[in-house]
């Protein structure tokens, strides 16, 4: 969900296409913008399908968290891995192949008879995403430059906040008109023409280009990478639903372990003149790795909300897919209305805009979650759409400007890495996020839930993403470097 990555500068390694001199169209960024757009449609559009993806499937509340997370978590934990791929064979080859796996993985998707089946056909369509999305802010660093390329990168950004915030609006609209009965089906279906006609075009209109230098896949790295993020989240999950049993305390606390043995192994790497799956000479920028830890938390409260306020709406409140979509629909306002004007706000409030967006973001939550509270069951729906439209304004505050301040901190020669570990932290934050919500939202709701015990359960739910921008707007306070005395 970068940004920004790339367009200051082309790590001197790349082999550019041959037509690279003269003047690139826009065919290639018509392309890749499709993969984004559907790669990210993906991760929040099923959010407003969970009730219908319940009603028909008997899914339960840990497997319908797993629909969503097992593909966040397939494409977080992959995402690192897929760019290396590129790098080593070829990036529109392997932005092909993550399309048709996309592809093959919704169909399977559309077509699923269980939760189970649904859950894996989604890690599945995740792994694919990961494979193809890496490749987009290469393809665009290596085919556009100049104004060329910084127009490429504020239409990337506008595709992908497009894409996250209107989710829920477009899966609504799918649900609700129907076709052919197929109810929350069309969701993944729709996405087998449009893969099936950019993959037509994109031999056609991306050129190939890869890195220079040499070197192999860090398997050993992208299995501890993979394993310590599927303990952390499975183990949150499914704990919850189980009681917290043994063995997801165990399952959580060996997400340490197999997290510090990857730290361990990359610098292992590093020091015998081997290529790790993420250079960590990255982190002696402070800015860098200190905003990487303030996008962590800031994204485990942002994406998170769509799922919890979509439940909210739909099983709280009662209200139809579209009409939830509607809802949604007000806080895209406020997001791209405080995203257009966060270039203005940054000239006026400078760095503090990054302290000032998760703060705003808070107050938002709270607003809403005091709403939610005093309408009950019987108040009018629209009175929770001015504390959504608070919300949404500290989402655009944060999301791009963030963003763009942490990648600005990495050194121009890991301009790829950072922008890989961006989108990793990014990713993985709603993922994780998803799963604490869940940890939180679903034993207040209870096992007989009725609609009067969503608003209680919606705030405390809350409770846990208020904390995180709270601390998302310290941990940004020493992004910069201390002055020297």
């Amino acid at each position: 969900m970068t940004t920004d990555a790339g367009a200051k500068t082309r790590p001197q390694d790349e082999v550019r296409p041959p037509h690279a001199a003269g003047p690139p169209g826009w065919g290639a960024l018509a392309i890749v913008m499709v993969g984004t757009f559907i790669t990210v449609l993906d991760y929040f559009i099923t959010n407003v399908a969970v009730p219908s993806i319940q009603a028909d499937l008997g899914a339960s509340h840990a497997q319908s968290q797993l629909v969503i997370v097992g593909y966040g978590v397939a494409f977080t934990a992959g995402m690192i891995t897929g760019g290396r791929l590129g790098d080593l064979y070829g990036r529109r080859r392997m932005f092909a192949l993550g399309m048709a796996g996309f592809t093959v993985a919704s169909g399977l998707c559309g077509l699923a008879q269980s939760a189970d089946a649904l859950t894996a056909f989604r890690v599945l369509q995740g792994a694919a995403a990961a494979l193809m999305v890496p490749q987009v802010l290469g393809i665009l660093g290596v085919v556009y430059t100049g104004a060329a390329r910084a127009r490429a990168f504020v239409i990337y950004g506008l595709v992908v906040g497009l894409a996250g915030v209107f989710g829920q609006v477009i899966g609504g609209a799918l649900i609700s008109i129907d076709m052919a009965g197929l109810d929350w089906r069309t969701i993944f279906l729709i996405n087998l023409p449009i893969g099936v006609v950019a993959l037509v075009l994109t031999p056609r209109l991306i050129p190939e280009s890869r890195s220079e230098q040499g070197g192999r896949l860090d398997l050993t790295g992208a299995v501890l990478s993979t394993a310590a993020l599927v303990a952390l989240v499975f183990s949150l999950i499914q704990g919850q639903e189980q009681d917290w049993p043994l063995w997801s305390w165990l399952l959580l606390a060996a997400s340490v372990p197999l997290g510090a043995a990857f730290i361990a192994h990359q610098r292992r790497r590093t020091r015998q003149g081997l290529s790790p799956l993420i250079d960590l000479a990255l982190f002696n920028s402070r800015t860098f790795s200190v905003g990487l830890a303030a996008m962590l938390t800031y994204f485990l409260a942002m994406g998170s909300f769509f799922f919890l306020l979509a439940l909210y709406l739909q099983q709280g409140r009662g209200l139809s897919p579209a009409e939830a979509g509607l809802v949604f629909l007000t806080l895209g306002g406020g997001y791209f209305g405080s995203s257009l004007l966060s270039t203005r706000l940054a000239a006026t409030l400078g760095s503090r805009l990054y302290a000032a967006g998760p703060l705003t973001l808070a107050a938002g939550y709270v607003l809403t979650a005091l709403t939610a509270n005093w309408l009950g069951t019987d108040g009018h729906i629209l009175w929770i759409i001015a504390p959504l439209v608070v919300a949404g304004v500290g989402m655009g505050m944060t999301t791009g400007p963030l963003t763009g301040a942490v990648l600005a901190g990495a050194d121009a020669q890991h301009a790829a890495a950072a922008s890989g570990a961006a989108n990793t932290v990014q990713e993985g934050g709603v993922a994780i996020g998803v799963a604490v919500v869940g940890a939180v939202f679903f034993p207040a709701l209870g096992e007989t839930a009725a609609p009067g015990d969503y608003p209680h359960a919606f705030g405390l739910g809350l409770i846990p993403l208020v904390a995180f921008c709270l601390a998302a707007s310290l941990i940004v306070l020493y992004m910069r470097p201390r002055a020297k005395q």
